[in-house]
């Protein structure tokens, strides 16, 4: 008989929302309750496939957040797990170190929460009575610069050993660095299996003898944690091999979708192909909600109106997603451009030759970019702290702004240009 586990990381429950909440209070409280929904989901999950464990490797709070609902709901859960005779494991990762949740909370007696020390605990045992093992090092500090490899002890002989462990591995781009170690490192310790996490993009890191599975986030937070999101569903064989299928939990997906417009002069037929696009990507969403940003990109004669009628753009367009069933739009952007003129006279020849004049004689001038760096500082600072961070948050993210700002700002005007020479506006 085999021994099964669900491998999940980073649920982050009741993690606060700052950007959706400002714009849709819908599509905020959607996503806001889909961090519970997931945890059930992965529940259910290991109550129908009568698994012998469900692995947690960190993250399961968000930060400092002191709910004692979400402490309720998640003991609720884990009862529901000991009724079916699941035993749960959890080390803690460097979000929970900063719970306080973590500290009071009383856990069922078949949830069991690795401290510092990396001190195995048996999990069960193969039909030929093989025991399994799983070994665990928790975050005791939000931070942790160092590898916590050498915490953990060597494999226990003669049984099969499972390794839990928070960490960013050599490093991400998005993720600031924790626990780093090398696979080679992993695969050097000895493991049969390391159930990693922290980076929430689901990566098969190693296919055999170790598997090493860093499994993603079961639940995307924000459109920067777009696609597909699931656990491992784990299998390890009385021969000892291991099998790891992927199953999908998202209650909703985030999706970058870009629609391109060349050749589409009417404002129906833009419609129309910005429902084709969602209808695609919601059939790949399958069961869970998409939530989509869309991008309308390419050379277009309504490329001026989109600009122009930008209210009615995204009401249209958010009425094209409700006919999709299970859709939403969070945010759209505009990547368009009027069709090239042919002979550079007349309105549309004169409105490219002036948005090259903008684009290289006053944007790139320092006068302009002094002036309206210091109009962007004087609106921050007038902003609470939380939206400062958000729009903010460094140097380089105010010149981003600053540069999208100007770039949309020339756009709007030669929109509103536009719209004033064609025949009948007035």
């Amino acid at each position: 008989m085999p021994f099964r586990f669900v491998h999940t990381a980073d649920l982050h429950l009741d993690s606060p929302l700052s950007s959706l909440a400002l714009r849709n209070g819908a599509l905020a409280d959607l996503v806001r309750g889909a961090t519970r929904r997931v945890l059930q989901r992965i529940v259910d999950l290991c109550i129908a496939e009568e698994v012998d464990a469900l692995l947690v490797a960190g993250d399961l709070y968000d930060g400092s957040q002191t709910s004692m609902s979400t402490a309720l709901f998640l003991v609720s859960e884990m009862r529901r797990l000991e009724a079916a005779g699941i035993r749960v494991f959890v080390i803690r990762g460097n979000h929970d170190a900063q719970s306080q949740i973590t500290r009071e909370l009383t856990l069922p007696p078949n949830v069991h929460v690795f401290d510092g020390r990396g001190k195995p605990v048996t999990a069960g045992a193969l039909g030929n009575g093989r025991p399994v093992v799983v070994h665990g090092v928790s975050f005791a500090q939000p931070k942790a610069p160092a590898s916590l490899l050498p915490a953990y002890r060597r494999p226990v002989e003669d049984a099969v050993n499972i390794g839990m462990l928070h960490t960013s591995l050599a490093g991400s781009r998005s993720h600031d660095v924790y626990a780093p170690c090398s696979l080679a490192d992993l695969v050097a310790h000895g493991f049969d299996y390391w159930a990693l996490g922290h980076i929430h993009q689901r990566t098969l890191h190693h296919a055999a003898s170790p598997v090493i599975v860093m499994p993603g986030n079961p639940q995307g937070r924000d459109i920067n944690e777009a696609g597909r999101k699931s656990v491992s569903l784990v299998t390890v064989e009385e021969d000892g091999s291991v099998g790891c299928v992927e199953c999908a939990t998202a209650i909703a997906v985030f999706e970058r979708l870009t629609v391109d417009l060349p050749g589409i002069g009417e404002w129906d037929d833009m419609l129309a192909r910005v429902r084709q696009v969602l209808a695609a990507a919601k059939d790949k969403a399958g069961d869970a909600e998409l939530v989509a940003r869309l991008t309308l990109s390419g050379a277009t004669p309504l490329a001026y109106a989109l600009r122009r009628d930008e209210d009615l753009l995204a009401a249209e367009l958010q009425a094209v997603a409700d006919a999709v069933s299970g859709t939403w739009i969070e945010k759209v952007e505009l990547g368009v451009a009027r069709p090239a003129a042919t002979g550079g006279e007349g309105a549309v020849g004169a409105l490219a030759e002036l948005g090259g004049l903008i684009e290289r004689d006053v944007l790139a001038s320092h006068a302009y970019r002094a002036d309206i760096a210091a109009a962007v500082s004087d609106l921050l600072r007038q902003l609470p702290r939380e939206a400062r961070d958000l729009l903010s948050p460094d140097e380089a993210a105010e010149q981003a702004l600053i540069a999208a700002i100007s770039a949309e700002g020339s756009a709007e005007v030669l929109a509103r240009l536009a719209a004033a020479a064609e025949p009948g506006d007035a």
